[in-house]
């Protein structure tokens, strides 16, 4: 019997860094703002729950440091929930990631692109945002059929255009002679504990991907080094470059001219970059900037796919999902796992407006985001012989904490956002239902495979 065909391992450090960094700066970043200042009511409330969100996250990518130095296989988060809790966890997460994660995540950055250009671009010609979002889908699906390494190049020079761009965004706004730092410092009365996780919440979607360079483990050289400097420094980094784009935005521009930017409220409005751009750069510079922007947010969604693709691949190679997912095709991509997810994309992209999107994809994530900082502790305790090339510092502290907020953060987005709350949790206990009628008895072979 010949041997069956094996993912390549063509992402080097400056791949597997550049999909991380690429994959979390895409679109919140720009339209989150406008949103958050609607509900947090100043200035100081909205930076506040950044601040809380980056820490959040820097926390959670330093507990996915540790488990992919320790797991370096495709399928991340579905590998280290499958170790920690067994083979149903891991499915309910690979499930949620196959249904609701990935495809809605490619959606919002599609739709977002199409945000962006709208206001260049003839997109009421191609028939409005919704057909030029579908295109774009497409056409990335396509690219990331093809070979990995090509794909972890083209990642690289896309996001050190956007990381050069954004910093050159923040530079300008804080250094715009018409821009005021008492602006920044405006703190209004506290909004509440609910709307103060609504906040965070929607800051958590711009922070959203540092989980996602594990699922391409198996295609990354030297994983147990490369992978948890590529997380934790790449994490490091984009908290302290949304840092400086945030005090830019309220820098240069008034608080009300931050909530009236687009956002669900102010459909046709420009973004909040955009507006900050005409303060150092001219009216002009304004279309530079969107198609600039609209590169970034495909970088993110063609970074998405690209890792996406490969948790229904690895859950395919178990034995748990159409083996047709775990095909390769002769540039070793997952081919068929690729195609679906964009065909997904596509039906999410059709069916909600970008706010609705991301906060379904943040609800469904941080579920098992806080499950995977338990494994973690779980593994600690069960597995304290194995080798960890990288180690979450202030052990046990930081993944309890990490725990206990996203806890609460989940518990509050169920009281103050119902409609994505149900659907991630409706799309769990479908899956549970598939796991125990139709998978049960294959799970133990792939509990086998751990060892």
């Amino acid at each position: 019997m010949s041997e069956q065909p094996q993912l390549v391992r063509g992402l080097g450090p400056w791949q597997a860094a550049s999909i991380c960094v690429g994959t979390i700066i895409g679109t919140g970043v720009f339209l989150k703002a406008a949103v958050m200042a609607q509900i947090g009511g100043s200035a100081a409330w909205v930076l506040a729950a950044w601040a809380v969100a980056g820490l959040l996250s820097l926390a959670g990518a330093m507990t996915y440091a540790e488990l992919g130095g320790m797991f370096p296989r495709a399928g991340g988060e579905y590998v280290y929930l499958r170790r920690g809790y067994g083979p149903l966890m891991g499915f309910l997460y690979a499930w949620n990631r196959f249904w609701i994660a990935t495809p809605g995540s490619i959606a919002a950055y599609a739709v977002g692109s199409a945000t962006f250009l709208s206001p260049v671009l003839p997109i009421d010609a191609l028939g409005g945002q919704v057909p030029v979002a579908l295109g774009l889908i497409a056409v990335f699906t396509a690219v990331n059929c093809l070979n990995v390494r090509s794909g972890g190049n083209f990642q690289t020079v896309l996001t050190i255009l956007k990381v050069v761009m954004i910093v050159g965004m923040a530079v300008g706004a804080l250094l715009t002679p018409s821009g005021e730092w008492s602006r920044v410092t405006e703190a209004g009365a506290f909004p509440g504990w609910s709307a103060f996780g609504a906040l965070v919440l929607a800051a958590l979607w711009a922070y959203d991907g540092w989980n996602n360079l594990p699922m391409a483990a198996g295609e990354v050289r030297d994983p147990t080094r490369n992978l948890p400097r590529a997380i934790v420094g790449g994490a490091l980094g984009v908290l302290a470059i949304y840092a400086l784009v945030n005090l830019g935005y309220f820098r240069a521009l008034p608080f009300s001219e931050i909530v009236t930017a687009s956002s669900t409220a102010y459909p046709d409005a420009p973004a909040v970059a955009q507006k900050v751009a005409t303060q150092f750069l001219g009216a002009p510079a304004q279309a530079l900037l969107a198609i600039a922007i609209a590169v970034s947010a495909l970088s993110a969604m063609n970074g998405s796919m690209l890792t996406g693709a490969r948790v229904p691949y690895a859950v395919a190679k178990d034995g748990l999902a159409p083996r047709q997912l775990a095909h390769l095709n002769a540039a070793r991509v997952p081919m068929v796992a690729v195609l679906v997810q964009g065909a997904l994309a596509c039906v999410f992209a059709l069916s909600a407006r970008f706010d609705q999107l991301t906060d379904a994809v943040v609800f469904a994530s941080w579920l098992f985001y806080a499950l995977n900082a338990g494994s973690v502790l779980l593994l600690r305790r069960r597995d304290p012989d194995r080798v960890r090339p990288f180690k979450v510092p202030g052990f046990p502290v930081v993944p309890l904490v990490f725990v206990a907020l996203a806890t609460l953060l989940l518990v509050n987005t169920v009281i103050t956002a119902p409609q994505p709350s149900a659907l991630g949790l409706g799309m769990t206990a479908l899956g549970a239902l598939v796991f125990v009628v139709f998978l049960r008895g294959r799970a133990r072979s792939a509990a086998e495979s751990d060892e």
